[in-house]
């Protein structure tokens, strides 16, 4: 026979889905229930929602792991212990965040779902940014992974405690994390900014040797051929990409291209030309030098419908971090 503390956890569950769906914070349990196990069940998927065009659906995904962008949430906006919000993990549940800035790894229990605007991966109260070690301003680089922590560390995170720090990010497979959230998309919005508001460990996976000085005259005249870049091996033509084929923006050395009008949807900027091209193929999109970046944009569009669109594809297609953008 069921405790009268579990029926009154169960029922106040249920109560919450019924009333806030899947953007209710998980509500305080019994005092009973809160401090044992049952404060973990049963846990809330939610129904289906929209956030800036892309429909998010919450499942309750064992092996997941990712990496991306979190975000500092407003004081009191999760509670005053180790929380996060995340968009489609069961609430509650675990998740082991690492910063691919450090390696340094927190046990995090999710609780909300969020965050409700942009495109960042997750959300963390100002207890668990403090633990992770992140800046206070601004947002960082994590790697997100789900986890079944032994109850111990459980009881900890439900009494809002923190449960210890993991060992930190071996080397090695920090740089790989970094490489993949290369490979997924960087925030469209540092685009055109210097590599120092991208992030350091992007930034010296991007830095560049300094340019020689210029040869001679004479010098000039024996080394043409060596100083031209090669030109580019034209793709392949391929029967699925025929109609879409992928556009490279090359402006003439010392000028700029001429800005298209309307609206793009920009997919992410990329630290080496080559990665900017497979993207754009994947997507259908153009790419265009910006700074020490390769753009992958698509467009231009003629209005605001066409572009949202457009936006909501190449979410779908998994670059989560695609913005929409007026030219140039």
């Amino acid at each position: 026979m069921k405790s009268a503390a579990s029926r009154i956890a169960l029922a106040s569950t249920l109560l919450l889905a019924a009333c806030g769906g899947a953007n209710a914070r998980v509500s305080a349990l019994p005092d009973g229930a809160a401090r044992g196990p049952a404060g973990d069940y049963p846990m809330v998927l939610g129904a289906p929602f929209v956030i800036d065009g892309v429909t998010y659906t919450p499942a309750d995904t064992l092996n997941y792991d990712s990496v991306g962008q979190a975000q500092r949430a407003a004081d009191g906006a999760l509670g005053t212990g180790i929380t996060g919000a995340h968009r489609t993990l069961p609430l509650p549940s675990y998740v082991e965040v690492t910063s691919l800035e450090t390696g340094r790894t927190i046990l995090v229990r999710l609780t909300m779902r969020g965050p409700m605007t942009g495109s960042d991966l997750l959300a963390l109260s100002p207890a668990a940014w403090n633990q992770l070690g992140a800046p206070q301003n601004g947002r960082v680089a994590v790697r997100v992974r789900r986890v079944n922590p032994p109850e111990a560390e459980r009881a900890l995170l439900r009494s809002g405690a923190e449960a210890p720090v993991r060992m930190d990010t071996p080397p090695g497979l920090l740089a790989a994390l970094r490489r993949k959230l290369g490979t997924v998309a960087m925030p469209a919005t540092t685009v055109d900014a210097p590599p120092a508001a991208i992030g350091t460990a992007m930034a010296q996976e991007t830095k560049m040797p300094a340019p020689k000085p210029p040869a001679k005259p004479a010098e000039q005249a024996n080394r043409v051929t060596a100083t031209q870049p090669p030109a580019p091996a034209k793709p392949e033509p391929h029967p699925a990409t025929d109609a879409k084929a992928v556009s490279v923006a090359r402006p003439a050395p010392g000028t700029t291209a001429k800005a298209e009008r309307g609206l793009f949807v920009q997919v992410g900027a990329f630290s080496t030309r080559a990665r900017a091209e497979g993207v754009a193929r994947t997507v259908g999109g153009t790419v265009s030098p910006a700074g020490k970046f390769w753009r992958v944009r698509v467009g231009p569009h003629d209005d605001r419908g066409q572009a949202d669109a457009a936006l909501a594809k190449v979410r779908a297609q998994g670059y989560a971090d695609a913005r929409i953008m007026t030219a140039p």
